[in-house]
């Protein structure tokens, strides 16, 4: 892929990063016990209750004691993930543990830990994408994961950002692909998107990455509003109107395999829709985002390869993140003793390459990042 323009521009955050949480009036113990449901952090437990220095409004850098007895600086950096029971915060906590390396961890040379020395990361819980892209460009968080169709609506005040453009998120890597599941019942006569019409169709909650691309995907194929019963339903309730028989379909964004479309398949037969022809061929032209995918049929009972669509899912960061620490977390990310880490993570985390680091970037590389692709030779100067 080639460089991005000028990369190197970073333009002021509005605000300065604060804290993702602010628990003033929670003593320690109540603040650590509201913690522990919302982030994934390190190894270490005796790191654990820093973490809540962070919640309480602490400075983000403290200084202790390092191995060599000198004092080094304790860094934290929260990456804005999902929720529990998606793809992105347990990926978030690998993501944490492989780029940080507290002060008086052991060296990366002598076996310890290869991330950027000093730092904690952590994982927040949050509501997903949409959310996440607001907090990294306020400063809230300084870094977390979001679909590249939601960056793009960000930067270009579309959808949920429309009047509004965001102009300080920065990208680090892109990290997998998520397709667009969409979910009929093996003995249904739906074979295709446009047998949707006069169906009852869940299309994710409003303001939800899955609710916006069902909306473009039903839209290239002729259908909208009137066209069917749309419902905009989370994918958990979506599973159970299925297998109750309330619903026809469903659509589902996501890293694959989904937990929520492996449960379904298990619970009830079903077959995916092909995304494909000239439909879809107007939709990746049109949208910068879409490219095609095929979800292999080996990983949903009973399902066979499916050609679909897909978006890349993004780290992204504040433009405001000093440079030298986004070199770092860049570095450490892809560290070889960084994939064997995430590989233990699931079929999502082994998707996890190099190789692919630069696909589907539509927000400009932060120059810290920027430098790592030169450094590698993945980028040119």
């Amino acid at each position: 892929m080639s460089d991005h323009a000028n990369p190197h521009l970073s333009q002021p955050a509005r605000n300065r990063h604060r804290p993702a949480f602010s628990l003033p009036a929670l003593g320690l113990a109540r603040a650590l016990r509201a913690l522990r449901g919302s982030v994934r952090w390190l190894d270490q437990r005796p790191a654990f209750a820093l973490l809540a220095l962070v919640a309480l409004g602490t400075p983000a850098a403290l200084a202790f004691k390092g191995n060599d007895g000198g004092n080094q600086e304790m860094r934290f950096f929260r990456i804005a993930t999902g929720s529990a029971g998606g793809v992105y915060f347990p990926l978030g906590g690998k993501l944490a543990s492989v780029i940080s390396s507290p002060p008086g961890s052991l060296a990366c040379e002598r076996g310890g830990r290869c991330g950027v020395a000093g730092l904690v990361a952590v994982a927040h819980q949050t509501k997903g994408s949409t959310e996440n892209a607001a907090l990294i460009d306020s400063g809230a968080m300084e870094s977390g994961l979001v679909q590249a169709d939601i960056a793009f609506a960000a930067t270009h005040g579309e959808r949920s950002f429309a009047g509004r453009p965001l102009s300080n998120l920065r990208a680090i890597a892109s990290l997998f692909p998520e397709a667009i599941h969409v979910a009929v019942r093996a003995d249904s006569t739906i074979y295709d998107i446009k047998g949707l019409r006069g169906r009852r169709v869940a299309i994710g909650p409003l303001g939800s990455g899955t609710h916006d691309d069902s909306l473009l995907v039903l839209a290239a194929y002729g259908l909208g509003s009137t066209d069917l019963d749309m419902r905009p339903v989370r994918v958990d309730d979506a599973i159970g109107d299925m297998r109750a028989g309330t619903l026809d379909a469903v659509f589902f964004l996501g890293g694959f395999p989904a937990a929520a479309m492996r449960q379904l398949a298990e619970a009830t037969p079903i077959r995916l829709l092909p995304l494909a022809g000239p439909a879809a061929d107007a939709l990746i032209r049109d949208k910068p985002f879409f490219k095609q995918a095929v979800i292999p049929g080996t990983i949903y009972k009973g399902v066979l390869d499916t050609v679909t669509l897909a978006v890349d899912a993004l780290w992204l960061v504040n433009a405001d993140v000093p440079e030298d620490l986004v070199h770092g977390v860049t570095r450490a990310l892809w560290h070889e003793s960084a994939q064997a880490l995430l590989a233990s993570g699931g079929q999502v985390g082994r998707k996890l390459s190099l190789e692919r680091a630069l696909d589907g970037l539509i927000v400009p590389l932060h120059p810290g990042a920027v430098r790592y692709y030169r450094e590698r030779g993945i980028i040119g100067d």
